[in-house]
């Protein structure tokens, strides 16, 4: 310990209240406890400033006087003597007295708490002290019963009840003792928090001063309950509870929020207290200097914070990131976290805990299952369906943006809300220097960098789901009338169709135009999608897809089907069967308009098949039809009117398909068109692509 901090910590207790106590337990430690052995040495003082402290100033000042430890000792034993008798009933400054008394209001402190609070505040704001106690050497728990015995003069069990585990300074999370191995008397007596001895003796100290570096109030809400629309049925569960609890003053209420990063889940807990017109105090992960707060302190906070606000009724606390405090830690060298390593404590506060909490999480694996079940309610909050996230990123842009750059934006389903608040900062603080004109393709960068960064497909360039404006189920050769089918759906709102037939025919863009017609959202996933390499992460890729669309009252669209849904009689593997048994169980249970299509119907898995309302297939073009759309595709191109000779030359085309069209439409972009003629030599060329394709096909086999 340095000269310079010991005459400081000097000074600090000549100039205060706090002298005549010090002194006491400072006398008591040298002589009693022992830790005068270091203390005085053979020729001289271990520290000189405490010595002058103590008042054996003549042994260092006086040269005549020749330094003998005996009767230094002599001398030593002789204040103590002194301080047993006139200091023994010295009283702590008015400051902390006030504040002691006040905790022992809200927590119910018992005599033997109070005393081991103020040795605790003494020993971590009193430099003197504490370099008194290091002479002790590390001691053990067991020791710090014994030395905190002597030193406020209360019997050895009182003191043991008074710091066990079960004690109301344990359990407020006060005073904690470490008990893992040894160490020095300060530090085996661990406050709540690092501010917490400058509070309790320079503050007239309420709950929230007290917790001020580990509780923090909560900032204000800044959304309002139409945001959380995608949530609705829940929030409506979770305010009902919540206005009840509160008015009851209802013990052990959890509430546990889960879902990706981003969602808002801190944000609807705010507005959760706004709503209820009650105080929000947030469990903190970092402290005043900027550093993270580990998981036990963050408990022993959300501990303290239980005891000291439990006589406010209109009060909740959040604990969000609760990752590092409950993850189960499953490797085997990694340390199991807090909540794990003290369970059955974690329990007693989850069942017991007086003010209501809620616990935000971005995902529930990390908790074991018997935290889980004791929590009250447990919900997820997702990424927002596209019409919400198309309301929220318009909201957000504040017509900095085109509606058809909006509706692009807003297709991505892994666009978080922050993500959107996020951009819309920085575009706002550079938008002068930026340009009018590159805002959109600015928030648009910074959006599908933001995705990309997160593991998730970044913004598409191009809009594949965009139905063609050449668009008419007139030009669709189906077994069935198509608009009678859509007609159907209208009226239902229900129904599986599978559609089957060559690539091109138009199966995936009937999927788009019959959501239009239906005026609802479409979910489009590819066979490729969903296919995972991992154990049942094809199962739960097909759940996701139906959720989604579920949620967002889409209709769902699956290309591809058959690169999952073969026959299982003739599966080689498990997770082949398992893919098959989940899209069925999905099938069955989705209530809303359900649509898959392939290139492959043979092969498919018969129960399958068995469950689609419809089967439609889809074939080439008539010649009706193809002239009917040749004539459209002129039109929109700007060529000239196509003589009708031509038309014998469209119908020699036996195999055309609607993607042929719009595939030689794309080329005009980069290899122009210029007659009706180039148009039908282009489209002979596709169908001369499909015909080699079949011939090699008929001679492999």
């Amino acid at each position: 310990m340095s000269y310079r901090f010991c005459r400081r910590s000097l000074q600090s207790l000549e100039s205060s209240d706090n002298t005549e106590l010090a002194k006491l337990w400072i006398l008591r430690l040298l002589v009693p406890l022992g830790a005068h052995r270091k203390f005085i040495h053979q020729n001289e003082f271990e520290d000189d400033t405490l010595a002058r402290f103590l008042g054996l100033d003549e042994w260092i000042d006086d040269v005549k006087l020749k330094f003998k430890q005996k009767a230094v000792r002599a001398h030593l034993q002789k204040l103590y003597n002194e301080a047993e008798r006139s200091l023994r009933h010295a009283e702590s400054p008015k400051s902390l007295a006030a504040n002691i008394s006040r905790l022992s209001h809200l927590v119910g402190l018992s005599e033997a708490d109070r005393r081991i609070i103020e040795f605790a505040v003494f020993i971590h704001s009193e430099g003197l002290l504490d370099v008194t106690a290091d002479y002790l050497g590390h001691i053990s728990t067991a020791d710090v019963h014994n030395v905190l015995s002597v030193l406020l003069d209360i019997s050895e069990p009182n003191i043991r009840t008074a710091l066990s585990s079960k004690g109301v300074l344990a359990s407020s999370g006060l005073v904690r003792v470490d008990r893992d191995g040894t160490g020095d008397l300060r530090n085996k007596l661990n406050l709540l928090s690092s501010n917490f001895a400058d509070t309790m003796l320079y503050s007239d100290a309420d709950p929230v001063t007290l917790l001020r570096d580990i509780i923090v109030p909560s900032k204000s809400a800044t959304l309002k309950i139409d945001d959380f629309g995608h949530i609705k049925p829940s929030l409506k569960l979770l305010l009902l509870y919540l206005q009840e609890v509160l008015a009851t003053a209802r013990k052990g209420v959890n509430i546990l929020l889960y879902g990706p990063p981003g969602t808002g889940k801190s944000e609807l807990s705010r507005l959760l207290a706004k709503t209820m017109e009650c105080e929000l105090f947030e469990v903190a992960s970092e402290d005043d200097d900027g550093d993270p707060v580990d998981g036990d302190r963050r408990l022993r906070a959300f501990s303290a914070a239980q005891s000291l606000f439990s006589q406010r009724r209109q009060a909740l606390i959040l604990f969000d990131e609760v990752e590092d405090v409950f993850d189960k830690g499953m490797s085997f060298f990694a340390p199991k976290r807090s909540a794990i390593s003290h369970k059955g404590w974690i329990n007693r506060v989850l069942e017991g805990n007086m003010v209501p909490t809620i616990w935000v999480s971005n995902s529930v694996d990390c908790l074991d299952r018997a935290f889980i079940r004791r929590f009250d309610m447990v919900f997820e909050l997702p990424i927002p369906p596209k019409p919400q996230r198309e309301q929220i990123v318009r909201a957000a842009c504040e017509g900095m943006m085109p509606a058809e750059l909006v509706r692009k934006i807003a297709e991505s389903e892994n666009l978080a809300p922050a993500v959107i608040t996020r951009t819309m900062s920085v575009i706002k603080c550079i938008k002068g220097e930026l340009g009018e004109k590159d805002i959109p393709d600015a928030i648009e960068r910074l959006i599908g960098n933001t995705l990309k960064a997160q593991g998730h497909r970044p913004l598409k360039r191009n809009d594949a789901d965009r139905l063609p404006k050449t668009y008419d189920p007139t030009f669709i050769n189906a077994d069935t009338d198509l608009v009678v089918v859509a007609t159907g759906l209208e009226r239902t709102k229900s129904g599986r169709l599978c559609l089957y037939g060559p690539p091109g025919t138009g199966k995936t863009a009937f999927g788009r135009w019959l959501a239009e017609r239906l005026e609802i959202p479409l979910c489009v996933k590819k066979g490729s999608d969903l296919l995972s390499m991992w154990v049942g992460g094809t199962e739960q890729n097909i759940a996701e897809a139906f959720r989604e669309a579920e949620q967002d009252g889409a209709l769902l669209l699956i290309d591809e089907v058959d690169s999952f849904l073969q026959d299982r009689r003739r599966a080689q593997s498990s997770w082949e069967v398992t893919g098959v048994n989940e899209m069925l169980t999905q099938m069955e249970s989705f209530p809303g308009v359900f649509i898959a299509s392939t290139n492959l119907m043979n092969g498919l898995d018969q129960a399958a098949l068995r469950r689609f309302d419809l089967k439609l297939k889809f074939d080439f073009l008539k010649p009706k039809q193809a002239w009917l759309l040749f004539k459209r595709h002129c039109t929109d191109l700007g060529l000239p009117v196509p003589k009708p000779q031509l038309k014998v030359e469209i119908t020699k085309l036996s195999l055309l398909t609607s993607g042929d069209f719009a595939a030689v439409a794309r080329q005009n972009r980069f290899r122009p068109i210029g007659t009706p003629s180039a148009f039908i030599s282009a489209l002979e060329q596709e169908c001369l692509v499909k015909e080699d394709g079949q011939r090699k096909a008929i001679g492999f086999f």
